[in-house]
């Protein structure tokens, strides 16, 4: 009967882990550029009471098996990489990025970040950067008598200067592919890291060989549905209460048992 007991018990502390997830991607639903995350389950071992195919006494075979599983334990958070909702902002440093691909940023210990977020700053230098200060890679410096940026669909920066009609081109933006992007290391700050999972990644310019096409004045929302994480978060409370029920009721049979009188 103690196998219920702890049967039921992994399934509330998966269940616990399910909201603890629903919930974090319900904090984010306006985090720019954040992907939402699934929680992947698997079931746990089993014990083989009665093997299928065993012959019996009579000589007759076993048809199916007899066996009690043991619960069942989270694997892996999946990463959704699908395309959130794009808004405008009417501001020139702010871009998206409608399809596959990274802007990638150098981190202050020299390694490499790859963000979503498209809403980049200027820093006291000019210098194009995150809303952390972590600057785009390659680097891009906006001069500081430009009166006009523009960036091009294939991530082309420009400028207009005074005295010059046109656009001078000051940089250009590159965005980095994975073929593995789920197994990208979530690094807070809407940074993803590299991982032996995710593979290299493989740079290119927007707007060609399969990597996304950039948009001036948008950026990328979160995107998480609110709707569909309340759905989930009302199943996963519906499990965690069955297994918390199933708990009470092995427990209630045990106490039967202990009354018994002889």
């Amino acid at each position: 009967m103690s196998r219920a007991l702890y049967t039921a018990a992994t399934g509330m502390i998966a269940q616990q882990m399910n909201v603890d997830n629903i919930a974090n991607n319900l904090a984010n639903v306006n985090t720019t550029g954040y992907k939402k995350s699934k929680l992947e389950f698997q079931d746990l071992l089993y014990q083989q009471i009665r093997l299928a195919g065993a012959t019996q006494a009579e000589g007759s075979q076993v048809p199916v098996e007899l066996q009690i599983g043991y619960g069942t334990r989270p694997v892996a958070t999946q990463r959704i990489f699908s395309q959130g909702a794009v808004i405008s902002t009417n501001n020139p440093l702010d871009v998206s990025i409608d399809g596959d691909g990274f802007l990638q940023v150098v981190l202050p210990d020299g390694s490499t970040g790859y963000t979503r977020d498209g809403a980049m700053k200027k820093s006291s230098q000019g210098t194009l950067v995150t809303s952390d200060g972590y600057s785009l890679q390659p680097e891009i410096t906006i001069p500081q008598d430009a009166t006009e940026i523009n960036v091009s669909v294939n991530g082309e920066v420009s400028v207009k200067v005074p005295g010059d009609p046109n656009f001078q081109q000051v940089g250009q933006l590159e965005l980095a592919r994975f073929i593995n992007p789920a197994g990208l290391k979530s690094a807070g700050r809407n940074l993803f890291m590299e991982t032996e999972a995710s593979g290299t990644p493989v740079t290119g310019a927007p707007d060609a060989e399969g990597f996304g096409k950039l948009s001036q004045g948008f950026l990328e929302l979160s995107n998480v549905e609110v709707v569909d994480e309340m759905v989930n978060m009302i199943v996963a409370q519906r499990a965690y209460e069955i297994n918390a029920r199933a708990i009470q009721t092995s427990e209630e049979m045990l106490a039967n048992a202990n009354n018994l009188k002889r």
